[in-house]
């Protein structure tokens, strides 16, 4: 494990996703089976067809393994999106895999709440697999889009 690039440091926001270095540190409960929430209420990505910017609520939620992932890096690669244009499909499970791929936690998953393109919210849900047993996962909080009525 590196020491952290990000934290305590100035970090100018990546220019992509793949440009972004995830910072992860030790988990300070390695024994402990306990569940970690990053909510991110203004995710922002551009459509890949017209250009215009896409919203999203995500909701980030893992079990550790030996390492926890340090939130200003986590916060630096979300902000990448804000000039990457991608299908919010491919935005909320590659989120979810690469965090998967470098951190390695027991369990994660990660709730993408669009809000509406072309009149349709879009809601995209992955997971990592089954979470561990006798694990409390709580709902994500997030209603589904209802507009104005």
């Amino acid at each position: 494990m590196t020491t952290p690039k990000h934290l305590g440091q100035t970090s100018a926001l990546p220019d992509s996703p793949d440009a972004a270095e995830l910072d992860y540190v030790p988990n300070p409960r390695p024994g402990s089976n306990y569940l970690v929430r990053f909510a991110v209420p203004e995710f922002t990505s551009l459509c890949p067809v017209t250009g215009q910017p896409d919203f999203a609520h995500l909701v980030l939620d893992y079990v550790p393994g030996d390492t926890i992932v340090e939130s200003k890096s986590l916060k630096l690669f979300l902000g990448s999106f804000r000039n990457h244009a991608a299908f919010h499909e491919d935005c909320t499970v590659g989120i979810g895999e690469r965090l998967v791929a470098e951190m390695k936690p027991r369990w994660l998953r990660i709730g993408g709440y669009w809000y509406p393109r072309g009149g349709i919210p879009i809601d995209v849900f992955w997971q990592s697999g089954a979470p561990p047993e006798g694990m409390w996962v709580p709902d994500q909080g997030v209603s589904g889009y209802r507009g104005r009525g």
